[in-house]
């Protein structure tokens, strides 16, 4: 047998040594083509992924980096102070905190676990919070605003939240502060951030701009609002504030100055107490007004903050707490006979000496009409209006008619004479209206009845507590229609001039002089006790069916030298010299009481 006698044969380890290094070198062959591939796999990702972010999504990544980066945030302008006729302040600002929300920083779906978180902590429904960020759409680069005048606890447990929670924002800024909480009410106003349509009108206002919504607060809103600027600031990744880049300062709103009186509308409202009514006060040579006050209020601070559900119903109850009154029409019972008086004076029908005898009742067009007491027997006009003759002033409405006190109506103030826009208030004017207006108003027809409760200011017959004061007014300063208004720079101006209207000395000595005698000697005695400078006015008792008797008063003092008016209506009140004379007597009382301070 043949022999081997390689190196093999002689050391058969070595070869199997060659064996196991070629497998070994497969072996890691294959370890490093996998490796290889696994890498280039990850490197493939990353590439798609770079690509995908550089081009595909790079715009929309570098704005989202930059706005992360650099925030643009308006800055608000503090609202002008309204101030009373003695510089008084009425409303003005104070600082508190508001939670703004980042809408680009998260997803919808996010928004709505943020919101629910939020939710919580702010008393506030997702569906407010998620409402007000849709408004704006998630896309947008400026915060909104969704809540302020947040309290000391809710800052402490939101402030923990922000700062582990992006796009959560808490800023000090100024609110709305009224100081004397529902005083004046119906008279300032309130405000609240700009609607959709307000945005819109307004190009130039930012998203949560805080603009007037009733009263002096809308109608001197241009003035009020100044202008907001912006702060341009780096933030982190949390949104926290590293620097200020920039700044554009905000230019405070103006200062509006009021004809009103703070003492006079204190005491009106006091002496209202929670009755339903409206007191006017105005100067009667200017037109200024120095009060006015209407009831049941509302106090305008709570728009400063979150207004709840619950809040906003309850200031939409039956008491209709919004509707300022002094600009609604009340039939104005017995203070109408002024009116009466004037038409009849004026219509050449009567002489100032006239008489007319007065009875229990009297039968008009076949109906009979009652006094409200005992006949006084044969009296003039200023007995008549002093104890408030019903029967006289049937008698002569009927023989005067309604065209001339229609006509002498509007003279005084009545059913459209007063200008609402230089006023700035929004309400109704009253109505006298003739035969052929109340067809048109009604669609029915003129009856005898008609004008018999014209005469004593009952049946179509309406006016606003101010209408009434105006028309008192024109009795007291010699013949002269004012002109209503609550701006201070409004006053002595040509368009708040008095209007001469025509009236002759004889009518205006013998009604001014009626309406001193019901002080003196008739239905409003309680008003000459000597504490307050002889005055003039008329009662008024108006019947209401199937409910209790309003009360009404009209008067103005001094009786020679007048320096104020007033208007009073109390729904319910019952007989005007105990409802509404007192009120009277009250303002009174403040304003004579503060002369000299």
């Amino acid at each position: 047998m043949a022999q081997d006698f390689g190196l093999y044969s002689k050391f058969p380890y070595l070869a199997r040594s060659a064996v196991e290094q070629g497998i070994s070198k497969r072996h890691r062959l294959v370890q490093a083509l996998i490796m290889m591939l696994v890498i280039t796999s990850f490197i493939s990702i990353h590439a798609y992924r770079i690509v995908q972010l550089q081009l595909v999504q790079g715009g929309y990544n570098r704005e989202r980096a930059e706005n992360n980066r650099i925030r643009l945030t308006p800055v608000a302008a503090s609202r002008g102070t309204i101030y009373d006729r003695e510089g008084r302040i009425l409303a003005s600002n104070f600082l508190s905190r508001s939670v703004y929300l980042w809408p680009q920083e998260y997803s919808p779906a996010k928004w709505s676990e943020v919101a629910r978180e939020l939710s919580l902590i702010l008393d506030i429904s997702v569906a407010d919070i998620i409402n007000k960020l849709e408004k704006v759409g998630y896309k947008s680069a400026l915060p909104v605003r969704i809540t302020s005048n947040i309290d000391r606890t809710t800052f402490v447990a939101l402030a923990e939240k922000a700062g582990d929670t992006r796009g959560v924002e808490i800023r000090t800024e100024n609110i709305r502060y009224y100081p004397h909480d529902s005083l004046a009410a119906h008279l300032l106003g309130y405000t609240g951030e700009a609607t959709k349509e307000e945005l819109i009108a307004n190009p130039k206002y930012p998203m949560g701009m805080i603009v007037g919504k009733m009263g002096i607060e809308r109608s001197a809103n241009s003035k009020l609002e100044g202008v907001w600027g912006n702060r341009l600031i780096e933030v982190d990744v949390k949104g926290n504030e590293i620097q200020q880049l920039g700044i554009e300062k905000p230019i405070p709103g103006k200062a509006v100055k009021l004809t009103i009186d703070f003492d006079v509308q204190k005491a009106a409202e006091k002496a209202l107490g929670n009755r339903r009514g409206a007191v006017v006060a105005i100067n009667p040579k200017t037109g200024e007004v120095l009060a006015m006050a209407s009831g049941p209020t509302f106090n305008p601070s709570i728009f400063a903050g979150q207004v709840t559900r619950e809040k906003w119903q309850g200031l939409q109850g039956a008491s209709k707490p919004f509707l300022n009154r002094a600009l609604q029409g009340y039939p104005p019972g017995s203070t109408f006979k002024t009116v009466t008086s004037v038409a009849a004076l004026q219509s050449g029908k009567y002489l100032p000496n006239s008489k007319v005898g007065t009875y229990n009742a009297v039968t008009i067009g076949g109906i009979t009409f009652n006094e409200h007491s005992g006949g006084y027997g044969l009296i003039g006009f200023r007995d008549a209006l002093a104890y408030s003759s019903n029967t006289f002033f049937y008698q002569v409405g009927v023989k005067t008619g309604p065209e001339q006190i229609s006509k002498w109506g509007r003279e005084l103030g009545i059913g459209g004479s007063i200008d609402f826009k230089l006023l700035g208030l929004n309400g109704n004017h009253g109505q006298i209206p003739t035969p052929k207006e109340k067809e048109v108003i009604y669609g029915e027809p003129w009856h005898i009845a008609d004008i018999v409760t014209m005469g004593i200011g009952q049946g179509l017959v309406l006016v606003t507590p101010l209408e009434a004061s105006v028309m008192v007014s024109a009795i007291a300063n010699g013949g002269y229609r004012v002109q209503p208004h609550l701006f201070a720079s409004q006053t002595n101006t040509d368009t708040t001039e008095p209007i001469k209207i025509g009236l002759k000395p004889s009518t205006i000595n013998t009604v001014r002089e009626g309406l001193i005698d019901v002080v003196r000697k008739g239905t409003a005695r309680q008003l000459n006790d000597g504490t307050i400078p002889l005055s003039g006015g008329k009662t008024g008792t108006v019947e209401l069916p199937g409910q209790a008797d309003n009360a009404m008063y009209i008067g103005f003092a001094p009786a020679y030298n007048p320096e104020i008016a007033v208007a009073v209506a109390v729904e319910g009140g019952g007989y005007g010299s105990v409802g509404a004379a007192p009120i009277a007597k009250a303002i009174f009382d403040t304003y004579f009481g503060n002369q000299g301070k």
